[in-house]
């Protein structure tokens, strides 16, 4: 109980003695004043960059039909084209992958 008396008794003390202190005036920060001139340099680059904008490039739709030519040989070693048309590609086998499993 005694400590806390002494707490409050110091630190009304210092609220005292802060009470007599002089407060210094904040010195004065200069500041640079753009204005208008951000916004308008702004508003001017996207006014040109809309006037260079060019329209986006239409993707070709594929065809609406594929015809696929195979050769195919029997068994008597006869070879014929076979030629099917459908809506799109199914499969795709590389030219040369009949090197691979013929030779």
């Amino acid at each position: 109980m005694e400590n806390n008396e002494q707490l409050e008794r110091f630190f009304d003390q210092m609220k005292k003695q802060d009470q007599h202190k002089e407060i210094p005036a904040f010195p004065a920060v200069k500041t640079r004043k753009f204005g208008f001139w951000i916004p308008a340099g702004i508003a001017a680059s996207m006014g040109l960059a809309l006037l260079f904008l060019q329209e986006p490039a239409t993707v070709e739709s594929a065809p609406a039909e594929v015809v696929i030519i195979t050769l195919q040989e029997d068994e008597n070693q006869n070879q014929h084209f076979t030629i099917e048309e459908t809506t799109f590609l199914e499969t795709w086998e590389s030219p040369t992958s009949s090197l691979l499993t013929e030779y």
